[in-house]
Formats: C-alpha cells, sequence, structure tokens
C-alpha cells in the first residue's frame, strides 16, 4: 500500500512565534514519531509550510489577519523544534504554500513526483480549522479514492471550539478522524 503523511504548518511562528500557542507545542514529540515511523517504512511524508513575502500586511489574508507570520528567509518560517532535521530527500518533501491550502500547480508537481496511486493519507499539523481543514479538501479533490485520516491528537487550534467543529467537519467529508478524546 502507497502511503503519504502530511505535516500541515509545523513551523515557528505557529508553535512558539508569532502566532504560536501552548497546544501546538504539545504535539512536537508524537509528529516526530509519526515521520520517524513512515520514513522508517518507506512511506512519503509531505511537509507543508506556510509562507509569506514582507509584504504580507498587504495580502487579502494579512487584512484579515494582520500579524506577519511565517515569512520567507525568516526563523518564523522554519520547521518547529526536531522536525528540522527533516530536509527534502526522496520520501520527504517541503511544499511551500502561500495560502490555506497547496496550489493547485503545487499538486500537480507533487502528483508527479510521487504518482498518483496513493491509497492512503495521514494528515496532522496546525492550524486545524484553517490550514489543516484546507488541505484535507486539496488531498481529497486529487486522491478521491485514498482513504483519508486526520489524527486529532496531533493536529490543533488556537480555539479549542474551532478546533472542534473543523474536525466535525472533517468528518462531513467522509474523511476518518481518529484520536479524537485523547
Amino acid at each position: 500500500m502507497k502511503k503519504l503523511l502530511v505535516v500541515i504548518d509545523y513551523q515557528n511562528d505557529f508553535v512558539n512565534g508569532s502566532l504560536g500557542f501552548k497546544k501546538a507545542e504539545e504535539l512536537e514529540e508524537g509528529i516526530y514519531k509519526k515521520v520517524k515511523k513512515y520514513l522508517s517504512e518507506g512511506d512519503i511524508v509531505v511537509f507543508t509550510q506556510d509562507t509569506h513575502s514582507k509584504e504580507y500586511l498587504n495580502t487579502r489574508e494579512g487584512k484579515n489577519l494582520p500579524v506577519s507570520h511565517c515569512i520567507i528567509n525568516t526563523e518564523g518560517h522554519e520547521l518547529y523544534g526536531r522536525l528540522k532535521e527533516f530536509k527534502e530527500d526522496s520520501n520527504i518533501i517541503h511544499i511551500n504554500k502561500y495560502s490555506f491550502g497547496i496550489s493547485p500547480q503545487d499538486m500537480i508537481k507533487l502528483v508527479e513526483r510521487i504518482g498518483e496511486d496513493i491509497e492512503y493519507i495521514e494528515i496532522v499539523g496546525v492550524v486545524t480549522n484553517i490550514c489543516v481543514i484546507s488541505n484535507v479538501v486539496t488531498f481529497q479533490s486529487q486522491y478521491i479514492n485514498a482513504d483519508i485520516l486526520v489524527d486529532a491528537s496531533l493536529c490543533a487550534s488556537f480555539n479549542e471550539d474551532l478546533h472542534e467543529k473543523a474536525l466535525d467537519v472533517i468528518e462531513s467529508l467522509q474523511v476518518k478522524v481518529i484520536n479524537r478524546d485523547i
């Protein structure tokens, strides 16, 4: 079975930087272990990285969320903690994304690299109600026959109520949510 783990935006600015929150810090060890497990089994791991320019505050997103974050080539843009050790190689892919979800063009490039025959996709990361759910939809749209799973214990939002509501919506999209009560 061809499997894929997608780690959404586990970057310094979302963990302990300008948009950081305590629950995000608590995910590090679990995400790290899950990445190691996938790689040890020869599976592919994709890291998305929220990516903005210095002009972020002039963008639509910046006007709605006026907090500079994940500016490219800054420490805030880098993966958080131990996840920094996962450099791009044949089974590790990093994708800079300039909006909530991976762009259609970048999804096409990803499919060209890893193929269309992915059978199982697991998604973890932050922020559940914004970027996690957006990427669930993106991957579901591309891999229409893959089993998609979200590990709720390895996802977080700065707003617990929105986190739970996002998990409800994700389940309504026929995506399995596990570890919701952990």
